[in-house]
């Protein structure tokens, strides 16, 4: 390993460092919507996982546990750069914490640029959180007790439907749950950070996927209200969060300036950085001791928040 590839590899955890080929594969946007949609995905004896439909049409995936529930709730948002993704490719986050708390959830696929360009991906989320609520007694879960949660841009998505759903009123998400979210445009409009080449998601990609959702170029004065969740100035009045990166990865410093703006608008933030840790590591390596460790630190907090308890579902 020579040059720039060493230089900026030195500093990734030694269990990662050979599993970053596989989140790496150079696919066009419609080739990875096919892969994740077709994705081979792990199983759980102590969850059955079914399908529902949003009134748009938009396909939910139901992970319940077949134990013991808590009676919480989780809306999770699937990642994949606004570009592509599916709900199949979080199978086994979801499923290990719908075991481990008894946590009912329910994963929103939603429309992806740049067919489907703003309002698009927000609205689907949206009007997944509203599908939750309406059906939250049949699924025997408290509508008091549902977080709201993604990974990467279904964490920008989430924070971002977190804000309007507290500009609306009604029912509060009890907490946000954020892995590596993708929350601020301003940085795919700074290309002194495309020479850095950060390992699974650069900036080059994060441009094309900001520019395809926003229909114009990232870090425009002008931003349409809920469309990139750190241009909200007011973050009052959201719920408590949980946020956590890998130091190296693109989003480093768009998430720790998003939790401090939380922390400042007086909301409880707690934020979990994983050191060398690219992004999406939670995911594509989530067999990993390093991986596992942070899983099991956010499923703790997760569960404070919901009421659950660890082993919920256990037999």
């Amino acid at each position: 390993m020579t040059g720039h590839h060493a230089e900026r590899d030195a500093s990734i955890d030694p269990e990662l460092l050979p599993l970053i080929g596989r989140a790496e594969l150079r696919l066009p946007h419609w080739l990875a919507q096919f892969a994740v949609t077709h994705m081979p995905v792990p199983r759980s004896s102590k969850v059955s996982v079914t399908t529902a439909f949003s009134p748009s049409g938009n396909r939910l995936r139901i992970y319940v546990p077949r134990g013991a529930r808590s009676g919480a709730g989780m809306l999770w948002v699937h990642g994949g750069g606004l570009m592509f993704g599916d709900a199949r490719q979080d199978e086994a986050l979801c499923l290990s914490t719908a075991e481990r708390l008894g946590v009912l959830i329910v994963s929103a696929n939603y429309r992806v640029a740049p067919k489907h360009p703003f309002p698009a991906a927000h609205d689907d989320v949206h009007e997944s959180w509203t599908w939750f609520l309406d059906h939250a007694a049949g699924l025997e879960v408290d509508p008091a007790r549902i977080a709201i949660a993604g990974e990467s841009a279904g964490g920008g998505l989430a924070a971002a439907v977190a804000q309007r759903i507290r500009d609306e009123g009604g029912q509060q998400p009890v907490c946000q749950w954020l892995f590596a979210p993708m929350l601020d445009d301003r940085t795919a409009a700074d290309t002194s950070l495309d020479a850095r080449r950060h390992r699974v998601w650069d900036n080059v990609k994060n441009r094309q996927g900001w520019t395809g959702y926003l229909s114009q170029p990232p870090g425009h004065e002008v931003c349409p209200a809920y469309a990139v969740a750190a241009r909200c100035d007011d973050l009052t009045g959201l719920p408590p969060a949980f946020l956590s990166w890998g130091d190296v990865e693109l989003f480093a410093d768009e998430c720790q300036v998003y939790a401090d703006r939380l922390r400042g608008a007086g909301v409880p933030v707690t934020t979990d950085v994983v050191c060398g840790a690219p992004h999406g590591f939670e995911n594509w390596a989530h067999e990993t001791e390093i991986a596992q460790a942070l899983i099991g630190r956010a499923q703790d907090w997760l569960g404070r928040y919901v009421g659950a308890t660890s082993g919920a579902a256990q037999d």
